[in-house]
């Protein structure tokens, strides 16, 4: 079990906040953290690893790394983390990027296969592509056989044919390894394929916390479907009125009455939905 109690204020070039988390989170569960941009998602990952300082209390199956005069080192927590840069060593070869962390050519021979980079092993980091160094990165992470595995919008920056396959490989590794993984992601669909479990912050506190389904499958009455995007544009076709979103990494079209074309303005956050088998918009913003 892990054990979460922690605060930090938080400081932007805008405003100042308080980052106040207590949760549980038991061992083997994906957790996806989602929220706006600025609600402290990355931070929380940074504390857990220790590469921040908080305020309060942290304990994994009993033992203290975090106290209020104890905090444990970086080096003896057992994390793996994945950030979105990758932060690899582009002199090194992948393998020996995965020898760097621990001399187990056999444990590093097994997880490049999985994620099928074997005939790259004695490759240079800086010759692959994203994906590729991507894959190179999660690798490296697991090569400690991590007890908690952090990962930080690790595919945010691939195309989705790519995401969808190391989503696979990411679950994979997370079932065979029995790793407890916290993944900090803004895509629904991603968050419902890998997650059990979804922890939403909002400026710092959390203001939701339950399986994917409840979370992102938010429905009023008979509504089928429920989902929040950005209006783009508002094209006339013949008679009818058609709106543009972009919900997460996909655009939809939906018609529209005229009344409600009028009533709508490009740039404006939307909640769309369907009931009885008709599309309705409503604004958000």
């Amino acid at each position: 079990m892990i054990n979460i109690n922690i605060t930090k204020k938080l400081h932007s070039a805008q405003e100042s906040m308080q980052l106040d988390v207590k949760v549980n989170i038991k061992e083997g569960d994906f957790v996806a953290i989602s929220g706006k941009s600025g609600s402290g998602k990355t931070t929380l990952l940074r504390i857990l690893a220790g590469l921040e300082e908080a305020n309060g209390e942290i304990d994994i199956n009993d033992e203290v790394w975090l106290s209020k005069s104890f905090s444990m080192p970086i080096q003896k927590r057992g994390v793996g983390f994945v950030f979105q840069d990758y932060a690899l060593f582009e002199n090194m070869t992948l393998l020996n990027n995965l020898l760097y962390v621990k001399q187990d050519k056999e444990l590093a021979e097994y997880l490049l296969e999985v994620t099928e980079l074997t005939g790259l092993k004695n490759s240079s980091v800086k010759t692959l592509s994203g994906g590729q160094k991507q894959r190179v990165a999660l690798c490296r992470a697991m090569m400690k056989r991590p007890k908690i595995l952090l990962l930080d919008e690790p595919l945010s920056a691939l195309d989705p044919l790519m995401r969808g396959k190391l989503q696979n490989e990411i679950l994979t590794l997370h079932k065979e390894f029995g790793t407890t993984t916290i993944m900090v992601s803004h895509d629904p669909s991603e968050i419902y394929k890998l997650a059990n479990r979804v922890i939403v912050l909002e400026f710092g506190n959390i203001t939701n916390d339950a399986k994917p389904k409840d979370v992102l499958l938010r429905t009023q009455g008979s509504q089928k479907f429920s989902f929040e995007g950005e209006l783009l544009e508002i094209k006339k076709v013949d008679v009818i009125f058609i709106a543009i979103i972009a919900i997460g990494q996909q655009l939809v079209e939906i018609v529209v009455s005229q009344d409600e074309a009028k009533s709508l303005e490009v740039g404006n956050i939307v909640n769309v939905s369907t009931k009885a088998f008709s599309a309705n918009i409503r604004n958000i913003t």
